[in-house]
């Protein structure tokens, strides 16, 4: 979508147009959501959060500068969600993501799933830097709007993210073959 686009569905969605709201956030549903999942390790939990990050937005969206990222701007609104979910949590260990480990498929080889496994294991601020950069391929500019900060320092945490994941992968056992 060009900007010019954008900015008008923004304009006329500050004016109460649901559709236009609607036409102008579709495009970011799926990086919410993925990191929601992300955040909240939780299918149910982040499907709560975007819908909740949602109807903020919508009653917020008068705060929002036209001209000025929607997307980072929206991933925020979903991350501070995310995050108010987590501190309402009654429990404190963090719950895994469950894993089918019985017939691994393409997007399941042991390699992705040990990947998967460390990365729930990081701390959540870690964890939300290294999904915010490699997985949705946000800049360290928009980054740093997500999370507050620089962007050297935002870069700077993130790649001491990725040392540490990288460390923790290469440290996990390797299962034996069954053969």
């Amino acid at each position: 979508m060009v900007a010019a686009d954008l900015d008008a569905l923004i304009v006329r969605a500050q004016g109460g147009d649901r559709e236009a709201f609607e036409e102008a956030f579709r495009p970011l549903y799926d990086d919410a959501f993925r990191l929601a999942i992300a955040m909240l390790q939780d299918r149910a939990e982040a499907e709560d959060a975007l819908q909740e990050a949602l109807l903020k937005a919508w009653r917020k969206l008068h705060t929002f500068r036209v001209g000025t990222g929607l997307r980072p701007w929206f991933l925020t609104v979903v991350a501070n969600q995310c995050r108010s979910i987590r501190r309402t949590r009654w429990w404190s260990v963090q719950r895994l993501a469950v894993i089918e480990i019985s017939h691994p498929g393409p997007s399941q080889e042991p390699e992705r799933l040990d990947l998967r496994r460390a990365l729930s294991l990081m701390p959540a601020a870690q964890r939300l830097l290294l999904v915010l950069h490699y997985y949705l391929d946000m800049s360290f500019e928009e980054m740093a709007q997500v999370v507050g900060g620089r962007p050297e320092a935002v870069k700077s945490r993130t790649y001491r993210a990725l040392r540490k994941l990288r460390t923790s992968v290469l440290a996990e056992p390797v299962p034996e073959a069954v053969g």
